[in-house]
This record gives structure tokens, sequence and C-alpha cells, in this order.
């Protein structure tokens, strides 16, 4: 049933098609609107864009890093510890957003206390996102790429 109505379907906009062509005196005037130059270039938001991003934590000694860049990755680290690496995004991306962050885990405060680590992230130079660790605070950084 279904095969029927799709061939059905293909016939009749082959009969649409072949009616709609003219007499055939304006073919050269079609085929010069149907060029490649006649399409609009796509716009610079569509191109694809290549971002340095870098993370940072700070702190003292050894303590495990979550981050997602390309992928989801977790490392144990000494401190202070520095991750960049290049982003490409495609047009699609772009328009919908990467989101990047990095995680610190704990390190000693100067009291003896455990807290979270101080985390930054830098999009292209540009310090985009910032924690000051400790007791309070979001205790991640992130930042959506567009």
């Amino acid at each position: 049933m279904r095969r029927a109505g799709t061939i059905a379907a293909l016939i009749a906009a082959a009969g649409l098609m072949t009616a709609c062509g003219s007499s055939g005196d304006d073919k050269t005037e079609r085929a010069d609107k149907g060029t490649s130059a006649s399409w609009p270039k796509p716009a610079s938001d569509d191109q694809d864009r290549t971002y340095e991003v870098s993370f940072e934590v700070g702190g003292k000694g050894k303590s495990s890093v979550y981050y997602n860049l390309d992928t989801n990755r977790s490392e144990q680290v000494m401190l202070p510890w520095k991750k960049s690496d290049k982003l490409t995004l495609n047009g699609t991306e772009r328009k919908v957003g990467i989101t990047v962050s990095v995680v610190p885990g704990p390190v000693r405060l100067p009291n003896g206390q455990f807290a979270a680590a101080p985390c930054s992230i830098t999009v292209d130079g540009k310090t985009v996102a910032e924690d000051p660790g400790g007791a309070d605070g979001k205790h991640m950084c992130e930042y959506t790429l567009r």
C-alpha cells in the first residue's frame, strides 16, 4: 500500500514538472537561472571556526581535575595545572553552542580544611570564566563557545 502511494506521488510530481515547461523558446534563459552563481553565498556564521581554549586550576599539591573540551576527561594532576587545546566548531555547532568546562578537585586551604581549587577558562587569550575556589563559590568554570 505504501509503495503504491509513493509511486503515485512520483508520477504526479513528474507530470507537474513536465506541465510546467514552456514552448522551448526560453531554454537559454532557464539555463542561466540555475547556475551556481545565482545561489547565495553562505554567511560567515556558517563557517568553521577554531578556538584556542585554555583551562587553569590553581593551588598546590596533587588533585583531580575533570574537564570537557572535545570529550569528557579526568586526570590526577600536580597543581597549579594548565591545559590548552584547539577546538574547531562547524556552523551548526556554533549556532547551538558547545559548552567547555573544568571542575577542580579539592585542595588543602591554609587553615588545613579542604575546598575546591580556583579555576579559569581562557578563549583566544581572553578570560571568559573564573571561580575563586574555596568553601564558597560555584566550584567549577564553564563557558559556551559560539
